[in-house]
């Protein structure tokens, strides 16, 4: 059976060697964040800090750090859930095999959220001054919130059925917040608090909102959870959980809060009423920017006894942010092919921050002769993709034909690269949308959710090997140098200082593409990256995702050798060059503090709390 609560699961860590407690007072400014970091890249134990320089509560993070302990998180429910998402996927399975199903009737029963009336989150109350202050990156707005479990409901059809839990961005002091009387919250787009608000807004009355931190990890999961409108997420976190939701009613007529929660902030998103959130270091690796966000009127504070404030930091990933998004593929990876018919799989690429690759397997069954396959049913199921929730956001998707290589495995990487290189053909292949929306924390693009997206789909049998060696026939202008061989068909070169080339030309990419025009790099090499430090981008497949797919937009960035433009088509002959280099409208990337650093640093040595560890 699951955790009752947050402080139950720390004490199982605890007694199981998963948790190390830090017994010196930590600072969370910049301090905590930067340790939780470190560990989490060492592949460490979940982190307890009980003193924590102004404030009360205890601090615990890292409890996602890896995907044995998420795992471990849930080791009594997991397979329950799992044969939920198998009957979903196939019905009749439930007839065939009655007793591999015997247990769903108790785990369908967990969904139905349980009302109570007393809990232990009622039992005292705070301000938001003493809650941690958590800081993660130096030039950070102000203290934030990172595992917030922000709940609404429908002001049309009020109720826990047609309730809202997700993980949205709270920023608990700075700017121009009014002291605990005013809290940030930003939302993304394509987000459930955002249809309720716009309800609300319709509505001409104000938004009450409930922001819940702790609880039974299963809540936090809930949270993150891309799950069908019609299903809450409340009813996820009690099949996860093990144990049916207790809810408590708010005894001053706000909404219902999770009777096992540690902290609860009630109040309301008044009409209008918005102020500058951030910059906030985000999981894309940038900060992302000051913007008017809306602004909750924080109305009261509770906290349960034994409250302890669950914690994360994100950055460039990985982080720990990532086991979210292999726990989701785990659970939800099959139901893929029920919601998007002719889609065998997609992998939101987490080294790249997710939101900005997508890779997808899908069929292509239009024309039976593979000699002559183009894609055509690909086009059709990479529309539905990208019409398809948070997929929606993202600016690359590279789709090929599961009949070409039925054994291709959609996280692997380098081979999926070799795959498509091998076949695309740029003239034909290339499908843009300009104009349209991109994540919110993606500064790549022309304006805050505003950006293009490009469709490359490829299929049909292989038409050319792919180089490994810089050719002698690669042509460099004056300003490009120092070509490096990434993968099998990718190149990375170092061109000039985007800040610095004139305006024109594109930026300098026009004179390296007509310099390779005659060039035998067309066969070799159909894919290259023009980037600011080209050693550091083919140094390792992740830093390649990272640069290449942040820090373009592909309208405006996708160049090639011997381009044209047909009936509105654009394609080219040779190969296709990404600028991926800083331009002057992104966000500053994410540098660690190095003072900070060093006090981590001590953390490790012999006789610290984290020697053998980082």
């Amino acid at each position: 059976m699951g955790y009752r609560s947050l402080a139950e699961c720390v004490a199982d860590l605890r007694r199981t060697g998963q948790l190390v407690a830090i017994d010196r007072e930590v600072d969370p400014f910049l301090e905590v964040g930067a340790i939780q970091r470190r560990v989490y890249q060492a592949g460490g134990p979940a982190l307890l800090f009980p003193h924590v320089k102004g404030t009360r509560f205890p601090m615990v993070g890292n409890l996602f750090g890896t995907m044995e302990r998420t795992r471990f998180l849930f080791r009594d429910t997991l397979e329950a859930v799992r044969l939920l998402v198998e009957i979903k996927v196939r019905p009749p399975e439930a007839l065939r095999r009655p007793w591999r199903y015997r247990h769903l009737p108790a785990t369908a029963l967990r969904l139905l959220p349980r009302r109570v009336r007393r809990g232990p989150i009622l039992a005292h109350q705070t301000t938001i001054s003493q809650l941690p202050r958590l800081q993660s990156w130096p030039d950070d707005g102000g203290p934030f919130v990172t595992l917030p479990q922000v709940y609404s409901e429908d002001p049309d059809a009020p109720g826990l059925a047609r309730s809202n839990l997700g993980m949205y961005r709270v920023q608990l002091a700075g700017n121009q917040y009014e002291p605990d009387r005013e809290v940030g919250l930003h939302y993304q787009i394509h987000r459930g608090l955002g249809v309720h608000h716009a309800a609300a807004i319709r509505r001409g009355e104000p938004l009450r909102v409930s922001i819940f931190v702790g609880g039974p990890p299963a809540m936090t999961v809930a949270a993150v959870m891309p799950l069908p409108e019609g299903l809450p997420e409340l009813s996820f976190a009690g099949a996860l959980g093990g144990r049916r939701v207790r809810m408590v009613s708010d005894p001053s007529g706000g909404l219902p809060m999770p009777a096992d929660a540690d902290f609860a902030i009630v109040g309301t998103i008044a009409q209008g009423l918005r102020k500058p959130e951030g910059p906030f270091g985000d999981h894309l690796g940038y900060y992302s920017l000051t913007h008017d966000f809306p602004v909750l009127r924080v109305e009261r504070v509770y906290h349960r006894p034994d409250a302890i404030w669950p914690f994360t930091t994100v950055g460039r990933p990985p982080q720990e942010d990532t086991s979210f998004g292999d726990l989701i593929h785990e659970l939800t990876g099959p139901l893929i092919p029920t919601v998007l018919p002719g889609v065998h799989g997609v992998n939101a690429v987490d080294a790249a921050g997710v939101h900005p690759l997508l890779l997808a397997i899908g069929s292509e069954r239009y024309v039976p002769d593979a000699s002559v396959r183009r894609p055509q049913e690909l086009l059709t199921s990479a529309n539905a993709i990208l019409g398809q929730g948070q997929m929606s956001l993202a600016k690359y998707l590279w789709i090929v034909a599961k009949e070409d290589d039925p054994d291709l495995d959609i996280h692997d990487i380098p081979a999926f690269f070799r795959h498509v290189l091998e076949r695309v053909d740029w003239a034909n292949d290339l499908h843009f949308q300009t104009r349209t929306t991109i994540d919110t924390l993606d500064y790549s693009g022309h304006g805050l959710n505003q950006g293009s997206k490009v469709v490359i789909a490829a299929a049909g049998p292989r038409r050319r090997s792919l180089g490994t060696e810089v050719s002698e026939s690669l042509r460099l202008p004056d300003g490009f140098a120092d070509p490096r061989v990434v993968l099998p068909g990718i190149l990375s070169v170092r061109g000039p200082s985007y800040a610095a080339v004139p305006s024109g030309e594109a930026n300098g990419i026009g004179s390296f593409c007509r310099a390779n025009e005659s060039s035998v790099l067309i066969e070799s090499f159909p894919l290259i990256v023009i980037v600011d430090d080209s050693e550091f981008t083919a140094r390792t497949v992740n830093n390649f995702l990272w640069v290449t797919f942040t820090r373009s937009d592909p309208a405006p960035d996708i160049h090639g050798v011997a381009a044209s433009t047909e009936h509105k088509h654009w394609g080219c002959r040779g190969p296709l060059v990404i600028d991926a280099r800083i331009k002057p409208r992104h966000a500053p990337p994410l540098i660690d503090d190095p003072e900070t650093e060093r006090r981590v640093d001590a953390l490790g040595a012999p006789g610290g709390p984290l020697h053998g560890i980082i």
